[in-house]
């Protein structure tokens, strides 16, 4: 897709608010354990090799990808730092992850006895295994299966390093904790299993970092937090203040005064009550703006600003408290004089997380990265 530089929507990327999230994370952690920066999905929407330059400057141990091109794409960007995919790899690409020195989550036997044919030459496929103890998304579900991994791993050391073992909490980030902690005593049988603990044991993600300290891992994954966004929305007060890192803003490209009576958009789902002013935005839906945001709000000159009428693909509409000039900043993420609108703010308003309206900005809408120099 081509990006929208003939067009005055862009989204900020702030770099020292990306290192200053890791820097107070880092402040907190034991001294012997691992950041990875999980930098899936381009960076949760914020750009995937620029975020890594970030988050490896502010002292990023490594890094955490959901699939092999992401990994791949961090390699050949020149980043030699350890890179743990956490979704599953078809097997056939064995020997490419032993030959990048990839890592990658396994969550069956049968997975590596099917890898195992493709692995040839000196280096082993670096393997993390995966414990599902209530996620129910990959990994192993009893003890046993885990011992016949553990087994299999032992025999076949030279194709396969047992270097992790991880499990995912699904609830980590709401108030009531009970699932959290059958979780907790799941992942707890199985490391009774293990003969010994492998380089990298791990289940902190960014909400069990916050508000969970009762883990004896060694590595965290960090990821919603590194970019300034609460893991629980609004549910759970961060211990430190996070520094939101993405800005998403554009220009009024159009004005009008419409009169009373007159309707706006698709459907005329707005019918002015009085004679008011209106501004077109060149950012919708197609951009990554939700259509259900009509009757959310922008700003302009540090004022609330009505969304009316149903947004469009390309374009939305705003009632104006009176008439701008072509080319008046609009924030729709963001700060605007003594106002500010989060994330979060967008995520409730769509009736969705502050994840998925992060990842979900479209590569047509140019990044802008700030401060990406050290000061």
């Amino acid at each position: 897709m081509n990006a929208g530089t003939h067009r005055p929507t862009i989204i900020e990327v702030d770099a020292q608010a990306i290192r200053e999230n890791i820097h107070q994370e880092l402040a907190r952690m034991d001294r012997k354990s691992d950041l990875f920066a999980v930098v899936k999905a381009d960076g949760y929407g914020h750009g995937l090799v620029q975020v890594a330059k970030f988050v490896s400057e502010a002292g990023a141990t490594g890094f955490c990808v959901a699939i092999l091109d992401e990994a791949l794409e961090l390699r050949t960007a020149g980043f030699t730092q350890p890179i743990l995919i956490l979704g599953i790899v078809e097997p056939k690409y064995a020997q490419l992850l032993a030959e990048q020195k990839i890592s990658v989550a396994v969550g069956s036997c049968d997975w590596l006895k099917k890898a195992a044919p493709f692995v040839h030459g000196d280096e082993p496929v670096r393997v993390h295994l995966a414990l599902d103890t209530g996620m129910g998304r990959i990994g192993f579900q009893d003890q046993d299966e885990l011992k016949t991994a553990l087994d299999y791993l032992q025999t076949h050391s030279d194709q396969f390093l047992f270097e992790g073992i991880f499990t995912h909490f699904a609830t980590a980030d709401e108030t009531d904790d009970q699932y959290f902690k059958l979780q907790l005593s799941r992942f707890n049988a199985f490391m009774d299993v293990l003969p010994q603990r492998p380089r990298y044991v791990h289940v902190a993600n960014s909400a069990t970092s916050l508000w969970h300290k009762v883990c004896e891992g060694n590595m965290i994954r960090f990821g919603i937090a590194l970019y300034g966004m609460n893991p629980s929305g609004k549910a759970l007060s961060t211990p430190y203040k996070l520094k939101p890192a993405m800005a998403v803003t554009s220009e009024l490209v159009f004005t009008k005064l419409l009169k009373k009576g007159r309707s706006v958009g698709y459907g005329a789902t707005y019918t002015a009550q009085q004679d008011e002013w209106i501004g077109t935005l060149p950012i919708g839906y197609a951009d990554g703006y939700p259509r259900c945001l009509q009757g959310f709000h922008v700003l302009v000159d540090g004022q609330s600003c009505e969304i009316v009428g149903r947004i469009c693909m390309d374009q939305l509409m705003i009632r104006l408290p009176h008439d701008y000039t072509v080319g008046t900043k609009v924030v729709l993420v963001g700060k605007s004089g003594e106002q500010e609108i989060k994330m979060e703010d967008v995520a409730e308003a769509a009736h969705t997380i502050s994840y998925e309206i992060a990842c979900g900005f479209a590569p047509r809408i140019p990044r802008i990265y700030l401060h990406e120099e050290k000061s």
